[in-house]
């Protein structure tokens, strides 16, 4: 009888054979069409690792062509969108004002080839960006002349390089503020080789103290709003009227970008009061109040804008095309989701808050909505409450919610996450309901 060998097992295959090659999945069609999206090294460093997630065991071989599309972000950039729910409605560190639809659009249309400094009808250069200066000049009919850089700071460092270098700036010792980030006004002021004239005190400041200060060698009298504090008790300012009888050029930096009264606002100041009350010249953000993207909006007298504009230092600060396109349309076309939000009623949020919660409730998530406060930010309106409405949920959902997709940023407060609607458009609700129960989905404990 014929007897065989001694018995040898199947050998299981090495389970790093069976991983796709690079050149395999790199065909897969999604990944074809991330390339375009993201770019090839990211696409690349998001297949190696799922190979090599396939080699250790914990991913099957035949998903790492998923596994590697699932790893890929949305868009190249990292400034991708967030929910804004924090309460805060130009939080300076999601980028302050959101764009309207209006200007969202410019932004994209202008980011080809576009007639920035072009007359289309002859064929000439012309003036940059003269549709947002024609814009401007409109919204802010009492201005003599208007100038745009790219932001704030910006605006009052041309300012003081062109009219204060060498020459004295004289100003309040309560106005020397801390404008963020560890910038602080004075050290702005003195690198453009100017000198401060400090005048009164840190409390109390009256027109005296300016007329003791005012000389021949006085380059203007800045006037600014201490827009990120307040200050209460036994105070004393000169307003912009009062300095305009000085001996000297008076700019106002008013900072937040109101360019006329608000009725929510009344202490906030406004560029259209400040140069009727007789500033010269008008500093202002273009990316708070006014609801714009980031820049810094010069207002005034005639000649003193044409100084600023020609300055050599102006080439250094001035904006984009992108910026020039959004900034025009944010003024040819009211109202901006800030201006929305501001006139955003609390029954109205409340609401929403009431319908969101009770979808969240229906999912199995412990959400209740409630009242709320929410502020202005961004240094505007310091010490305003703004009634609002929020959702509010387990505390956990917090870092969860900043860590899904999209980003939902709320607050914690008095042990709960507080999802605060102002800043939210309506068409928004659905997202941060699929965001909430996404998180709560992949978490445990927290609804």
């Amino acid at each position: 009888m014929h007897t065989s060998g001694p018995h040898r097992p199947l050998e299981t295959p090495d389970p790093r054979r069976l991983v796709p090659r690079t050149d395999e999945v790199l065909a897969d069609p999604r990944l074809v069409e991330a390339v375009a999206r993201v770019g090839r090294p990211a696409v690349k460093q998001a297949v190696v690792a799922a190979q090599e997630r396939a080699r250790a065991g914990t991913l099957a071989p035949a998903e790492v062509a998923d596994a590697a599309v699932a790893a890929l972000p949305a868009r190249a950039s990292s400034l991708g969108p967030v929910v804004n729910a924090t309460g805060v409605l130009l939080h300076t560190n999601l980028g302050r004002a959101a764009l309207s639809a209006a200007a969202t659009d410019a932004l994209v249309a202008a980011a080809g080839p576009t007639p920035v400094e072009l007359d289309l009808a002859t064929g000439r250069r012309s003036g940059r960006g003269r549709g947002v200066t024609e814009a401007l000049a409109a919204a802010v009919p009492d201005a003599g002349a208007v100038h745009v850089v790219n932001n704030g700071a910006a605006a009052l460092v041309l300012a003081a390089t062109a009219l204060a270098a060498g020459r004295e700036i004289v100003i309040s010792r309560g106005e020397l503020v801390e404008i963020g980030d560890g910038f602080r006004l004075p050290d702005l002021l003195t690198s453009t080789g100017a000198a401060l004239r400090e005048v009164g005190t840190t409390n109390r400041t009256a027109l005296a103290d300016y007329t003791a200060a005012v000389g021949p060698a006085t380059g203007f009298v800045l006037k600014v709003h201490p827009s990120n504090f307040v200050v209460t008790g036994f105070t004393a300012a000169v307003d912009v009227a009062d300095l305009s009888t000085l001996d000297a050029p008076v700019v106002a930096d008013i900072g937040s970008g109101l360019l006329a009264p608000h009725p929510l606002l009344p202490d906030e100041p406004d560029a259209t009061t400040a140069l009727r009350g007789g500033a010269d010249l008008v500093i202002a953000s273009g990316d708070k109040l006014l609801g714009g993207p980031q820049c810094g909006l010069l207002l005034g007298r005639a000649d003193l804008v044409h100084r600023l504009r020609r300055h050599p230092l102006a080439r250094a600060l001035r904006c984009g095309k992108l910026t020039l396109a959004a900034l025009e349309a944010t003024l040819r076309v009211p109202p901006t989701p800030t201006a929305a939000a501001l006139a955003s009623r609390q029954e109205d949020l409340r609401k929403r808050a009431d319908q969101v919660a009770g979808a969240l409730r229906a999912r199995g998530v412990d959400a209740t909505a409630t009242t709320s406060e929410a502020t202005v930010g961004g240094g505007g309106a310091p010490g305003v409450a703004l009634a609002s409405a929020a959702v509010r949920l387990p505390e956990p959902y917090a870092e969860r919610l900043r860590r899904g997709t999209p980003p939902v940023m709320g607050r914690v407060a008095g042990g709960y996450c507080l999802l605060d609607l102002l800043a939210v458009p309506a068409d928004a609700d659905q997202s941060i309901v699929d965001a909430v129960v996404a998180v709560g989905t992949a978490g445990s404990g927290a609804g």
